[in-house]
């Protein structure tokens, strides 16, 4: 608030009875800048503005206030601003429509720190992993009714990661183990106990270089297909479980320090991103390493 009134301040020593002081207005640099509204402050005071005026005289039918995005776009390459471009109240008219304009409301809330927060590949279902062993599956289209609620086996610290299969039927969550748990989500029980109400099948992660060394996932992403499982570790290396075939198929060591985020590029399956906090984004080409 203490910037936007900042600009309002010099606006309106700038500008007398709407006509710009011209020993201010010679500097062109100045007058660029202030003319160029910041981009958050145009963001919050115009985000649900309607779309420019120009509009509606130049592009039929495009009289009211919502305007779908097909249009507008075509009203840009139209040049109606003239300019070859959407104005500052255009963007925010079409941000306004896919970024969150009411909000934030709380949906739960429990007793311990929340690691993971993240959606399903179609937004119906939401996933949160909490430092107390729980994580749980809320279902969007059913006003986050919990859907699952995970009581995580063999946790140390906290979950890190958790990743949902493809078919939304499987979950696999992470901790600072070597150890990566598997859970039937697709069963009709609300509550899943590790080993009590369901079974959390371990997959191991650890091979026999490893020698008793003990490491964490920071990681844990399903492939595309859903036959295979990556992992980054504080090893500083590189994961791939074969899930048909049981077994760690795979191990890279892609950086010098922890990796933090990992998953597969696309559907081939032979290429992986990876992000580490030795301050490197890689992409992995997996065939070469077996």
């Amino acid at each position: 608030m203490g910037y936007s009134m900042s600009r309002l301040e010099i606006e309106s020593e700038l500008c007398d009875g709407g006509k710009a002081i011209p020993e201010v207005g010679s500097s062109k640099r100045a007058g660029k800048s202030l003319n160029k509204l910041d981009h958050e402050i145009a963001q919050v005071t115009k985000l649900k503005s309607g779309p420019h005026k120009q509009l509606a005289e130049l592009v039929p039918g495009m009289r009211e206030l919502s305007v779908s995005t097909v249009k507008m776009l075509a009203g840009r390459e139209a040049n109606y601003s003239r300019r070859g471009r959407f104005s500052a109240s255009d963007r925010c008219h079409m941000l306004s429509r896919y970024l969150p304009v009411n909000g934030p409301w709380l949906v739960d809330q429990m007793s311990t720190r929340a690691y993971v927060s993240q959606f399903s590949e179609d937004g119906s279902l939401f996933i949160a992993g909490f430092q107390g062993s729980h994580i749980r599956i809320y279902n969007v289209e059913k006003g986050w009714k919990v859907q699952k609620n995970i009581l995580a086996k063999n946790l140390r610290w906290t979950v890190t990661d958790t990743s949902l299969s493809p078919d939304q039927r499987h979950l696999v969550y992470a901790s600072m183990s070597p150890i990566v748990h598997i859970v039937d989500v697709g069963s009709a029980r609300t509550e899943s106990l590790a080993n009590v109400t369901e079974i959390h099948d371990g997959l191991d992660f650890s091979s026999d270089d490893d020698r008793g060394y003990s490491f964490g996932i920071f990681s844990v992403k399903f492939s595309t297909d859903g036959r295979e499982i990556v992992a980054g570790s504080s090893d500083d290396s590189i994961y791939v479980y074969d899930l048909e075939q049981n077994k760690l198929s795979l191990r890279i060591l892609a950086h010098t320090s922890d990796v933090n985020t990992v998953c597969f590029a696309d559907e081939s399956g032979h290429l992986i991103y990876s992000g580490s906090d030795d301050n490197l984004c890689k992409a992995s080409y997996i065939d070469f390493f077996y």
